[in-house]
């Protein structure tokens, strides 16, 4: 791996290279997979393999492990997208506050028509309402939310796949 690059103060990692690739790609595709697993795959040691991984989670290139659920398998059957416009001194305010509500699965401070777009999923139509009516709109600064509601997922895929 080449000297690290510093922008803004800020040190950037590592360009990856070919097995850091590989192994975020089996990563993406299975994150239970075991160090010997994917020393094998790959053609290198167990020790060389978390040894890299170790180094990507040191220098941000991997944020965190986690799972994905079927929100409709568990009873969560409204999934919505949201365009929320607010001003612009309240921006922060606001993104602070829904970045706490448990229904809120993304939030993104966005150029074009609308500032932040929003995810949420709901057990009911009726508690997105409520969302809206006892959190939503009455946060500061809201100018006005715009809401689509999801009918059917063809794709969706956390985070970013190389």
């Amino acid at each position: 791996m080449a000297d690290k690059k510093i922008i803004n103060g800020i040190p950037l990692p590592d360009r990856l290279d070919t097995v850091d690739k590989q192994i975020l790609e089996a990563l993406h595709e299975n994150g239970r997979v075991s160090y010997t697993e994917l020393a094998q795959k790959i053609g290198m040691s167990r020790v060389a393999i978390q040894a890299r991984i170790n180094s990507m989670i040191d220098e941000g290139v991997i944020e965190r492990f986690t799972i994905v659920i079927n929100p409709a398998k568990i009873g969560v059957m409204v999934s919505a997208f949201f365009n929320v416009d607010i001003e612009p001194q309240f921006l922060d305010e606001v993104a602070e506050k829904l970045e706490m509500e448990p229904s809120v699965t993304s939030l993104y401070h966005m150029t074009g028509p609308s500032t932040l777009h929003m995810h949420g999923i709901f057990e009911t139509t009726e508690e997105m309402e409520r969302f809206l009516l006892e959190k939503l709109y009455k946060m500061p600064g809201i100018v006005k939310v715009e809401s689509q509601l999801l009918l059917n997922r063809y794709k969706s895929r956390m985070g970013m796949k190389l």
